[in-house]
């Protein structure tokens, strides 16, 4: 089992990793690697956890410029994407069929090997946490549902297909799950055990998300949205993820992408279970979560401001809502647990 990839203009430099056998190496409970962004690709890392049935890779890139990558793997795999952060362009180089991912954005790629092109670009830099699962197991947990009737076939047929055509918001509970697996500090069997648990849990919610999105989108769609206004309230979401610490307006929103108040805010209710400010003040929550747990140079007072709050009491009062701690106590928490 091998993953190949070079850029487009260096053909000379390639990188391959190669992987035992439904990722099972019989010498090690869990395997771990480190990869360098060489210098001809940019800044940045790659991680990687397998053990097996199942292969964890997450890092960041910052290319030093627009950059088109060729991959190919030669191994059968249902992949769990999220791209949390960055675009990412993918073109299929057999069927060219387009897949796209912009930054907050998941889903579920099936593949029996694949040779692909991808555009990378320089801004912002790439985010990405991913899941390879051997189809054998995944089938174990994809329950009996017509939302997945389609996918459940294209692994009987070994053909490339996503999950879901359109990719779904990353939640706040997604990121904490994705964040414990990246940060877990435990080693050998015992982190086995840990990564696993957190990744069926993390395709417990990628499911359950799409299960309620597919109905909740039938609904909207049959009683007043139409495929124009669902791309708009898209968009509108795209313009608050890549602007989180920036003051909106419903007004200023709906005039942005074309559309009123009222199809904004009922739209935007029916396709993402939230109003229009819950999920900006959801992303806002999770952004500042994760700057108190990795930049501890920060103080409170800066992480407060920086998610765009006049006082810091505030903001401490709706972090305390949301994850039911303060941000002073979940900081200590961490600290003490190391």
């Amino acid at each position: 089992m091998k993953v190949r990839l070079h850029a487009t203009d260096i053909v000379d430099n390639k990188i391959e990793h190669h992987y035992p056998a439904g990722f099972h190496d019989n010498t090690k409970a869990i395997t771990e690697r480190v990869h360098r962004a060489d210098p001809w690709l940019g800044q940045g890392d790659y991680r990687e956890l397998f053990f097996e049935g199942m292969h964890i890779g997450y890092g960041h890139l910052a290319p030093r410029k627009n950059t088109l990558i060729n991959f190919e793997s030669d191994f059968e795999s249902v992949e769990m994407h999220f791209a949390l952060g960055g675009q990412v362009q993918t073109t299929d180089l057999h069927t060219k069929k387009q897949y796209n991912f912009s930054q907050n954005e998941h889903n579920i790629l099936y593949a029996a090997g694949f040779k692909g092109r991808s555009t990378w670009a320089t801004n912002p830099r790439m985010e990405v946490f991913e899941v390879n699962v051997m189809p054998s197991l995944f089938k174990k947990y994809l329950p009996e549902h017509v939302a997945f009737e389609e996918f459940r076939k294209s692994l009987t047929q070994q053909r490339t297909s996503l999950l879901v055509d359109r990719n779904r918001p990353i939640s706040a509970r997604m990121r904490m799950i994705i964040h414990e697996i990246m940060h877990c500090e435990r080693t050998g069997p015992l982190k086995k055990m840990l990564v696993e648990a957190r990744v069926i849990e993390l395709l417990l919610l990628q499911l359950e998300q799409i299960i309620a999105d597919q109905n909740t989108h039938h609904q909207a769609s049959s009683n007043y949205l139409k495929k124009a206004d669902i791309d708009r309230m898209y968009a509108v979401r795209e313009i608050i993820e890549t602007n989180v610490n920036t003051p909106h307006s419903l007004g200023a929103l709906a005039k942005q992408v074309g559309t009123n108040e009222f199809t904004l805010k009922k739209g935007f209710k029916s396709l993402f279970g939230t109003t229009v400010f819950g999920y900006l003040l959801e992303r806002k929550m999770v952004q500042a979560r994760e700057m108190l747990l990795e930049e501890k140079d920060k103080t409170i007072t800066e992480v407060s401001e920086q998610c765009g709050y006049q006082y810091a009491s505030h903001f401490t009062t709706a972090f305390k809502r949301r994850f039911g701690v303060p941000p002073s106590q979940l900081r200590r928490g961490v600290l003490s647990a190391k």
